[in-house]
């Protein structure tokens, strides 16, 4: 039962350990240059950014989590709360649940919470090789007034899931398709594994508008998975794929090449305002973080809000100490450099 599954998912990534174990996020190979003279206020650091038509205090976006439950409704209230007091983009958990189930829709719908806020809706992929096609996406999107639809690519998650949707052929056609006929910017979204530049380069040719390449380094959802398996034998082949996946550094980078033109939002294992810099640095339009707010939104919305204001901070002081003014000098910058090089 889908409500069910969402209820496991979200007491597992609070309650158990599931992290990758080897593999990182490739984060801290990379160091910004630091400037001891950088000519700047700090209170003039200008971290605002502008994406699908919408003006953000901090590039900065509270990843697709959750819906469809009473825990999932009041852990979306505090996360819109507290974006739309702070100016950030926000994302909610796949609404196939409340697609199937109109009576749960109102867990998804944060827009009365944060009226100006940059909101994604969300659909699995997959989904349009399961009876899903436009009128499905635009209802998610209609669902919660948002002003994009992202869907979500997750082929290893579903493999080790029991109940999983493992029919991933000719996606590529159908998302083509959707991105043509559906009004809503449609973005593509990998849920913690990445994308290489060839998905990236044929993703760009189907449409979609932007890129989330969720990479490796942070949830691995194959564990999460691993924690609901019903059989010893499926929690060893979850177990297995720990550590799979495309480091969220390299697959920012494999975005950058393969679909240049593309916004890039980098999200997998990011923890703080420097790591959010970092992928800022190396190109990306946003950063998008879920398990650190996860974390606060089961406390408060206050709690919710503390963490946006500390990673505010860390991303202004990491741009002063660089020596980069605003955003725009951040994104590509070459005081960035890979340790080694």
């Amino acid at each position: 039962m889908l409500e069910q599954r969402k209820s496991e998912h979200i007491r597992i990534s609070l309650e158990e350990d599931v992290n990758f174990k080897g593999l990182t996020t490739g984060l801290e190979r990379y160091q910004f240059r630091h400037n001891a003279l950088p000519e700047l206020n700090l209170a003039e650091i200008d971290t605002t950014v502008r994406l699908f038509g919408r003006l953000l205090q901090v590039p900065l976006l509270i990843s697709s989590m959750t819906g469809g439950t009473d825990q999932a409704e009041l852990i979306n209230r505090r996360l819109a709360e507290a974006v739309g007091a702070r100016g950030i983009a926000i994302g909610v958990g796949s609404q196939r649940v409340a697609i199937e189930n109109p009576a749960l829709a109102e867990s998804f719908h944060i827009r009365p919470y944060a009226p100006d806020a940059l909101i994604f809706a969300n659909l699995g992929a997959v989904q349009l090789n399961y009876g899903y096609g436009l009128e499905h996406c635009q209802r998610a999107v209609d669902m919660i007034e948002a002003d994009a639809l992202i869907l979500h690519f997750n082929p290893l998650q579903e493999a080790v899931q029991p109940e999983g949707d493992t029919d991933f052929s000719d996606l590529y056609a159908k998302v083509e398709a959707l991105c043509r006929a559906l009004p809503a910017p449609v973005i593509a979204k990998e849920v913690g594994w990445g994308f290489s530049e060839e998905n990236a380069r044929r993703l760009a040719q189907c449409g979609v508008a932007a890129i989330d390449v969720a990479g490796s380094g942070g949830t691995s959802w194959s564990q999460v998975e691993m924690y609901r398996a019903p059989t010893q034998s499926r929690r060893r082949i979850a177990a297995t794929f720990i550590d799979w996946g495309i480091p969220t550094a390299e697959a920012i980078l494999n975005v950058k090449r393969g679909a240049p033109a593309l916004p890039v939002i980098a999200s997998g294992g990011l923890r703080n305002g420097l790591d959010l810099a970092k992928c800022v640095g190396l190109g990306a339009h946003l950063g998008g973080m879920a398990g650190p707010f996860l974390e606060t939104a089961v406390q408060s919305t206050e709690a919710a809000i503390e963490i946006i204001d500390i990673i505010h901070a860390e991303l202004k002081i990491a741009m002063f100490a660089a020596g980069i003014p605003d955003v725009a000098a951040l994104r590509d910058t070459p005081k960035l450099r890979k340790t080694g090089d």
